[in-house]
């Protein structure tokens, strides 16, 4: 079944001879009529002319009219009005006396193609206005209205394919305001931003108002919304902070500028100021550290000092002035370091604290290999106190004076310190009391051994004596050990001691404990 709203094409109706057929249904009526036609079939071959002749030529027209005023029925809404009236698009001039079914198709179908362009026109114009076109771009707006304007105009002189142009047209620019909506949402938040910076809550309101109608649910105009509504409290910070920074209150600058960036950490001004006021409050911090690091430098006062250069290093980071002040302090520290170990090795070597002094030069070696004192020092102390470390082992293990090679080592050293001049008191104590305890350790001593001439009897690197009932010894003092040894008894060992101040009780050497 076609559309009412389809051209209507005129029928042809050709009357043909029909073909000779003996068997056909046709053939039979038309013999039928031929030969007998009954009364009523002239008039019915009238009627079905005069209903042909209708068809052809006014069903057409009916149609077109019919079309004409249903298609506005549906009161649409003209652009190029605005809101002030409805265009009723369907009161047309009616058709010339010249109209053809072919024409009037055509005019039909441009109609229809006006109308599906201004309903496509009237639903772009509704979702522009939501989102409120008439106030970011009133001038092209005002524009596409005029377009509709002579669209209609023309839609009403039956000029419909102007009209569609024309409704094109304005269909197009308004397209062209859709597609810039992101970008004029864009340019009205930077609007807003700038207006922020430069503290103006109203201006920067008032753009995001427009911004919303744009984009209701625009995360960066709501985040904007809030920095705006702060600035109440952000501006007198600023200004405060201006105010100390005057006063030359830079840390109370400092801290006013800290809460301003608190509120909003994405204003640039606030936080250009901080940094600005941070780095003078650190270069001036920068230049008090300095100073005072210096001051006790020259006073001595090294761990102040680099403490001091520390906290300036700590500030700039990459200062070359503090790191020449902090070597500065590494060198005079080092310097007083290498000349109290000069001293202290000196006073070392006066008190013939030998081994004291090879400590201090020692250390004064590891700061500075280069240092002559400690170089010269020790030599003098090394070999002072290995002197002195044999004297203090001869002295304290004296019992091993016993022993011959011990004591004639001794003899040796003793030798060799009395070579040393000028000796000092310690020196010359420790030569004294090796001396009486050479004396005392090389004296003889006679010793009573008493056996039972079964046991054989022998003193431990002096001599094996073998049996006897008493033997007679004469030995260095020490401590000696005698043992015995018998066959079918037990051996026994014996120590006794001889000191060259005391003659020792005889000592008997028998084995009594059989086996």
């Amino acid at each position: 079944m076609s559309s009412h709203n389809d051209p209507v094409k005129p029928t042809p109706f050709d009357i043909g001879q029909p073909a000779p057929s003996s068997t056909s249904p046709e053939r039979s009526a038309e013999t039928t009529i031929q030969q007998g036609t009954p009364a009523w079939v002239l008039p019915a071959l009238g009627g079905l002319v005069l209903l042909a002749a209708l068809v052809i030529f006014w069903l057409p027209t009916s149609l077109e009219s019919v079309n004409t005023v249903a298609a506005p029925a549906t009161s649409v809404k003209s652009i190029a009005t605005a809101g002030q009236a409805d265009t009723f698009v369907g009161k047309s001039a009616p058709a010339g006396a010249d109209a053809s079914p072919w024409s009037d198709a055509q005019a039909a179908r441009l109609r229809k193609e006006a109308q599906e362009m201004l309903a496509q026109l009237l639903d772009l114009q509704d979702t522009l206005q939501a989102r409120g076109v008439e106030q970011w771009a009133p001038a092209a707006f005002a524009g596409v209205t005029a377009l509709a304007i002579e669209g209609d105009a023309l839609y009403k002189t039956r000029q419909y394919e102007a009209a569609t142009a024309n409704y094109q047209q304005a269909l197009t620019a308004l397209q062209a305001l859709r597609d810039d909506m992101p970008g004029e949402l864009k340019r009205r938040l930077e609007i807003a931003q700038q207006a922020i910076e430069q503290g103006d809550a109203g201006a920067a309101l008032t753009e995001l108002a427009v911004a919303a109608l744009i984009e209701p649910n625009s995360s960066d105009a709501i985040a904007l919304q809030q920095r705006a509504e702060l600035l109440p409290q952000l501006l007198p910070l600023l200004e405060q902070s201006a105010a100390a920074e005057t006063d030359g209150d830079l840390s109370l600058a400092q801290q006013l500028l800290e809460q301003a960036t608190a509120l909003d950490p994405l204003h640039q001004r606030a936080r250009s100021e901080l940094q600005r006021i941070t780095a003078k409050a650190q270069s001036q911090s920068f230049n008090h550290a300095m100073s005072e690091g210096y001051a006790a430098l020259n006073e001595g006062r090294f761990d102040t000092a680099k403490e001091a250069f520390l906290t300036a290093a700590a500030l700039q980071q990459d200062s070359t002035e503090a790191a020449s002040a902090l070597e500065q302090v590494a060198t005079a520290q080092t310097a007083q370091r290498l000349s109290t170990l000069n001293q202290q090795g000196q006073k070392d070597e006066q008190q013939e604290q030998w081994q004291q002094a090879v400590n201090a030069y020692e250390q004064a070696q590891k700061l500075d290999s280069s240092i002559v004192f400690a170089s010269e020092g020790l030599k003098r102390s090394r070999a002072r106190a290995q002197l002195d470390q044999q004297f203090d082992k001869a002295i304290h293990q004296s019992q091993r004076l016993s022993d011959a090679a011990v004591a004639g080592t001794a003899t040796e050293l003793l030798q060799q310190a009395k070579q040393i001049t000028p000796r000092g008191p310690v020196l010359e104590q420790q030569i004294n009391q090796l001396e009486t305890l050479l004396d005392q350790a090389n004296a003889t001593v006679a010793i009573t051994l008493r056996s039972d001439e079964e046991t054989e009897v022998m003193v431990y690197k002096v001599a094996r004596l073998g049996r006897f009932a008493q033997r007679e010894l004469t030995l260095r003092p020490g401590t000696y050990t005698a043992t015995g040894t018998r066959n079918g008894y037990r051996d026994v060992r014996q120590s006794f001691n001889i000191t060259h101040d005391n003659t020792p009780a005889p000592v008997t050497i028998i084995c009594t404990d059989p086996i």
